[in-house]
């Protein structure tokens, strides 16, 4: 039998990447397949170990890779490390291989070390803390991903030149990192594709030193905890700036923190997903203007939750695209809505190849709803709210589901706000008699239009396997 060469051993191992046990057991078939595995496993370390103790004898080996001078630092400020049976030199340079540092490894070594003895020694943990990291980016070399929640200068340790220059993705916590140490990252790092910012407060010049210094950022995702009244024009900016380059956006905070006057430069937009508080009228009108001028014809999805309303802006957008949305969904706690039918016709009209579909349904919208079911065959989950509307267009809703949804259509959620009969229950559930309903839930079914006769209807099916789960089951 011919020896396979190694990049064909690579791929196989590689493929082996979700059957830890299959893995586990190439290691132990000669010298050269374990020197392949190991940097496989190692590159998403910890998240391979299962067990406790396995974790813990991994995170022992790192504490073990700490240099001389670490470890009598350590120890000269009374931090006892874990007694290893390791020997004095590791086959690998393991850390070499690892390509994620994220902040739930650091913390995991360090209570590793204090246990549950780490309370009153916030000097310590620092100590440790600033080791660890220093181990990491001295030996990892170019690696992709990095969630940087701590106040460390990381950009400052030695071997920060080599660790981050090919940085993939980055998370960005505000509340610990600062703007100086940010100048200094986009001094290293000019490749990201994603880059996630939490907890924006205030204006941070080196966080618009990093956007701008990113050559081909695609994603941006940003948090905000900001006072009203407090605006950065900065960052609105600097993203403009990217417009042509970002195709993922993820906003969450407060209307008025930045303009959006930034959504219009994005014309390569593929995915846009909104959470907002509704901080003022001027915000949300602001708001509003910027995305129904907006022009997305590559979106894909879009989602936007928030306390006030944009049922027109986001029909003149979807209106604006290519026919490519496949995942659409909008909820909101304000109950005064009008523009639900207008939304429901647009997506109707332009977004053919839909598959996931959440929205609302006013008493008024049954009209567009054939449309949306013959025209959206791709449909695979629907999922239609009121707005606390007691109405009697249940029955006419399920009839039209019954007569007209596509066979894709396995997942559908109504709202409990409407009223159905037994009869128009029994007769969508038949519809289902040569496929399955995959999933039927009712939002708010504890009302007064949900009996046991509606329930035992749904276990009848569920009995005869036309329906696999739903929420009136329990």
């Amino acid at each position: 039998m011919e020896k396979l060469n190694i990049d064909c051993l690579i791929l196989i191992f590689k493929e082996l990447w979700t059957d830890k046990k299959s893995l586990y057991s190439c290691l132990l078939v000669n010298r050269e397949w374990c020197h392949l595995v190991v940097p496989i496993l190692w590159r998403k370390y910890p998240y391979f170990f299962s067990c406790k103790k396995s974790k813990e004898k991994f995170y022992n080996i790192i504490l073990s890779c700490l240099p001389t001078s670490s470890k009598q630092l350590l120890l000269d400020n009374d931090i006892k490390l874990p007694l290893t049976n390791l020997p004095k030199s590791l086959t690998f340079n393991y850390l070499s291989f690892c390509k994620y540092l994220k902040v739930d490894i650091v913390d995991n070594i360090i209570n590793v070390v204090f246990k549950k003895e780490i309370f009153n020694k916030a000097k310590k943990r620092n100590l440790l803390e600033k080791e660890i990291y220093k181990l990491f980016i001295s030996q990892c070399k170019n690696i992709k991903e990095l969630e940087w929640q701590t106040s460390k200068p990381l950009p400052l340790f030695s071997g920060a030149l080599t660790c981050f220059p090919q940085l993939y993705n980055l998370s960005i916590d505000l509340y610990s990192v600062n703007s100086n140490n940010l100048r200094e990252m986009a001094e290293i790092c000019k490749d990201l594709n994603k880059l996630c910012v939490y907890n924006y407060s205030q204006s941070v010049p080196g966080l618009i030193s990093l956007i701008d210094a990113q050559r081909n950022l695609k994603s941006f995702s940003f948090s905000s905890h900001i006072k009203k009244g407090i605006t950065c024009e900065e960052l609105s900016t600097a993203l403009t700036r990217k417009g042509r380059t970002i195709n993922n956006l993820f906003l969450h905070g407060s209307i008025g923190v930045i303009s959006h006057s930034f959504l219009t430069s994005l014309i390569n937009l593929k995915d846009l997903t909104i959470y907002h508080d509704c901080e003022s009228y001027k915000g949300i009108k602001e708001f509003q203007k910027y995305l129904a001028n907006s022009e997305f014809p590559d979106l894909n999805s879009l989602g936007i939750y928030d306390d006030f309303l944009c049922f027109k802006e986001m029909a003149m957008l979807i209106e604006k695209t290519k026919g490519n949305i496949s995942y659409f969904s909008v909820y909101t706690s304000n109950k005064s809505a009008e523009g639900t039918g207008m939304l429901i016709n647009a997506i109707s009209n332009f977004c053919p190849k839909i598959e996931y579909l959440t929205t609302y349904l006013g008493p008024k919208d049954l009209i567009y709803v054939k449309a949306l079911l013959m025209n959206c065959k791709n449909l695979l989950s629907l999922h239609l709210n009121s707005l606390n509307e007691t109405s009697d267009i249940g029955d006419e809703l399920l009839d039209n589901l019954t007569k007209f949804s596509p066979k894709s259509l396995t997942y559908v959620t109504i709202s409990g706000d409407w009223k159905y009969s037994i009869d128009a229950f029994k007769k969508f559930f038949e519809s289902y008699r040569e496929r399955k309903l995959l999933c039927f839930n009712i939002d708010n079914y504890i009302g007064e239009h949900f009996t046991t006769e509606h329930t035992d209807v749904v276990k009848k099916y569920f009995n005869e396997e036309i329906i696999v789960n739903s929420n009136l089951l329990f």
